[in-house]
């Protein structure tokens, strides 16, 4: 098959060569391990191997020095087989995005230095929303207690970004820390219908010692446009994730169908594939799935723009890298969700069974997609072509 009919990337870059080879072993046992949850502990052991963890540390730090754009198209092509590989393998560079982009500053060069070193994979418990996690000083220390949900990824970290309020003056603080920090409990508490992988539920912590040496500056911080750019960054890796994941979604479903599938008794044919209905409707998802890639290339080519300006980047550069990342995040959400519902009616009734597991397709797209609205994110694209307008940098963009 033709590399546009396959979605297949340009290999000719080695890091996209080496996560395809990892992707086909993923798919080996995506549908068992998404029935089992837990953690992805293997899969975790073979990225390490392979180096794609440290791509975008820049080289003086011990990277290969890729741009951002080259690790959401590996996530992608994680997620046509595996939701979860490619949700915590996308968030894991948020992190390593925020100290190159803070790179100048000593505790950021230090963090990509060891990261790059130590091939260390990054979780996430710093959830925006919540206030749930509270520190206390103590002279050169803090004490943080509580907890943070929407951890993705920490149940398989060596080293976590971390936030909380002081108990105090309610100010926002920022830490990187390793995983295994004294105090800190993965709960393990992942409930969700999809990403089940992921180890997305809460990690606790209980009189957890963070020293001064290990707050981050800089990482969150709108003095300028390019430190506002995060959001971006993660929204990046969600629309991605939508976009392997109706890739992988179609490329299963047309081999079902050429294989099992068997033609309705009114069709007037033999074979499934020559019914003109099942013909429309493969033609539909791929045209509006070829659509939803294009998109996510040009907001991955924004994104990289934005991290090349570096703090020369203005406030309209930013603007419009806002902008074509909400435009492409809606559609990939929703062509992420047709593709996967109505896989299954091109399909027939024999696919909908749990051995095939064609169902972790919709079931990770639609846990995905609720993690933010694609109603405020359509309505930040037509603000913008009605008045020109950008979204204020936020939470979500």
């Amino acid at each position: 098959m033709s590399e546009t009919m396959t979605f297949d990337p340009d290999t000719s870059n080695p890091w996209i060569a080496k996560a395809v080879e990892l992707r086909d072993i993923f798919a080996r046992d995506a549908v068992e391990r998404d029935q089992l949850g837990g953690r992805p502990t293997e899969q975790i052991r073979l990225l390490k191997q392979s180096g794609l963890l440290t791509i975008v540390i820049p080289k003086e730090f011990g990277g290969a020095g890729e741009p951002y754009s080259t690790a959401l198209k590996i996530g992608r092509e994680f997620a046509k087989v595996d939701g979860s590989i490619g949700h915590i393998y996308g968030y894991h560079f948020s992190a390593l995005i925020a100290a190159r982009l803070n790179s100048d500053e000593p505790r950021s060069a230090d963090l990509l230095r060891r990261s790059a070193a130590g091939d260390w994979f990054w979780g996430n418990t710093g959830n925006s929303f919540s206030k749930t996690l509270f520190g206390r000083k103590d002279g050169e220390w803090t004490i943080v207690n509580g907890f943070k949900p929407f951890a993705s990824g920490s149940h398989v970290a060596d080293y976590l970004s971390t936030s909380w309020e002081d108990e105090v003056s309610g100010e926002r603080k920022f830490a990187a820390i390793p995983a295994n920090r004294e105090g800190i409990t993965v709960l393990d508490d992942w409930d969700g219908i999809g990403q089940t992988q992921t180890g997305s539920g809460k990690v606790a912590y209980k009189d957890v010692r963070i020293h001064d040496s290990e707050l981050v500056r800089g990482w969150v911080d709108a003095s300028l446009p390019i430190r506002t750019i995060g959001p971006l960054q993660q929204q990046s890796v969600l629309l991605n994730v939508f976009v392997g994941t109706a890739q992988g979604a179609l490329l299963a479903a047309r081999d079902y169908t050429l294989n099992s599938s068997r033609p309705w008794m009114y069709s007037g044919v033999e074979r499934h594939i020559d019914d003109p209905w099942i013909k429309r409707q493969y033609g539909e998802l791929w045209v509006k799935t070829r659509a939803a890639t294009a998109l996510a290339d040009r907001a991955a080519a924004a994104i990289d723009h934005a991290i090349a300006r570096g703090k020369a980047l203005t406030e309209q550069e930013r603007g419009e890298a806002a902008v074509a990342v909400a435009a492409a995040n809606v559609l990939a959400g929703d062509v992420a969700l047709e593709v996967t519902t109505e896989i299954f009616e091109v399909m027939g009734a024999r696919s909908a069974v749990r051995k095939y597991g064609f169902d972790r397709f919709w079931r990770n797209a639609r846990i995905h997609t609720l993690h933010n609205p694609a109603e405020y994110k359509t309505r930040t694209v037509g603000t913008w072509y009605l008045t020109g307008a950008y979204p204020e940098p936020g939470v979500f963009r």
